[in-house]
Formats: C-alpha cells, sequence, structure tokens
C-alpha cells in the first residue's frame, strides 16, 4: 500500500490529517506537481486525470480522490467515525463537507489558480477575473461558517469530521492564497484555534 502525494497541497494534506486522527500510517511517495511531474507517463498510467493524492493498494488498484480514499480508511477503521454515525450523522456530515469543498476550499483554490504566478504554467488559461471574484466568494462562504458555529462547536455538529479537515485544510490554504486571516469571524477562529491545536492538524 502506497499514497503518491505531493504533501503541501490541500488535497494530500486531508488525507494526512484524516490518518492522523485514525492512527493509521501509511508509506507515502512524494511528486513535484510544479515541476510537471503528475504528467509524466507511470504516473499518468495511475490517475489518467494527473491529481494527487493517489491510494495504490497492494494488488494494484488506485484510489484517487481525497474523500473516496478518506472513505476507504473509514471502512477498515470505523473508529473514530469522522463520517458520522447513523443515518442522520452521516448525512449530516456528508452535507457540510461538501459545502465546505464545493464553497470555501474551491474558492480558495480558484484565487490561488488563477492569480498566483506560479500557477500560470498548471492552470491554462489563468483568468485573473475569475480569481478577484473567487475573493469575494470566500469572504461570503466563511461568513456562512461563522454562523454556523455560533451554534456548533464542529462544523458538522457535536463531533469532529472530516468536514473539520476540509475547512481546516482551506483556512491555511489561504495564506499561500494571499487572503487574509478570517480574523473578523470571532466563531470561526474560535474553531479553527480548537481545531489547528489537534496533533493532527501538524501531521
Amino acid at each position: 500500500m502506497l499514497i503518491i502525494e505531493t504533501k503541501r497541497a490541500p488535497n494530500p494534506r486531508r488525507v494526512t490529517i484524516f490518518l492522523a486522527e485514525k492512527g493509521i500510517d501509511v508509506p507515502r511517495e512524494e511528486r513535484d506537481l510544479m515541476t510537471g511531474d503528475l504528467r509524466l507517463d507511470d504516473f499518468s498510467a495511475v490517475n489518467p486525470w494527473q491529481r494527487v493524492p493517489v491510494l495504490v493498494l497492494d494488488d494494484g488498484t488506485a484510489i484517487s480522490e481525497s474523500v473516496a480514499i478518506c472513505r476507504y480508511f473509514e471502512e477498515l477503521q470505523p473508529e473514530p467515525p469522522l463520517f458520522g454515525t447513523g443515518a442522520v450523522g452521516k448525512a449530516e456530515v456528508e452535507m457540510w463537507n461538501r459545502r465546505v469543498e464545493l464553497g470555501l476550499l474551491a474558492a480558495v483554490a480558484s484565487v490561488f489558480r488563477h492569480l498566483h504566478p506560479r500557477m500560470a504554467h498548471l492552470e491554462v488559461p489563468q483568468v485573473t477575473p475569475w480569481g478577484e471574484a473567487n475573493k469575494e466568494k470566500v469572504e461570503a462562504e466563511l461568513t456562512k461558517l461563522d454562523r454556523r458555529l455560533a451554534e456548533s462547536p464542529f462544523i458538522a455538529g457535536p463531533e469532529y469530521s472530516i468536514a473539520d479537515i476540509t475547512a481546516l485544510v482551506a483556512i491555511d490554504f489561504m495564506k499561500p492564497a494571499k487572503l487574509a486571516a478570517p480574523d473578523g469571524h470571532a466563531n470561526v477562529m474560535r474553531w479553527y484555534r480548537e481545531v489547528a491545536a489537534r496533533p493532527s492538524a501538524s501531521a
């Protein structure tokens, strides 16, 4: 079993934090997405979408997409449950994780990919107005999360879940995207201090 990743990228980091919460250690292979490693034939054969992370099982099965990889390990080791428990709990975690992933994380990623000069060779074409427009989307998503966290200790409810992992990674990704920290959102910052202090956050 092997995870192919670019360690500093947001989606591989989601898997790293998830596995740290589970106490699972998996060998890693580093690929540098900035230098074209993901376009090489050997990696494209594993994942034609040329994205990391990828989990390669002992039988050669390749599982890509960070949430799919996390679901695999949740099935192998259900405790602690990071996808919720019970029908309602699992649905709520799924709902909130999708909201954060398609909302905040996608908006931050769009700012980074369309405005950062070092991404010009990977995001073709870079669309500057789209990057700028997503700055407003980031703020709107943070406002929604702040309202949610005024009534809930964690993103999806009373327990830490993959939704918190996705949100943590999204907020940390704001720094390389050159976005200001969400200091004006008191509930987000209360939550962020708690989840960033977990040992898994620095795994």
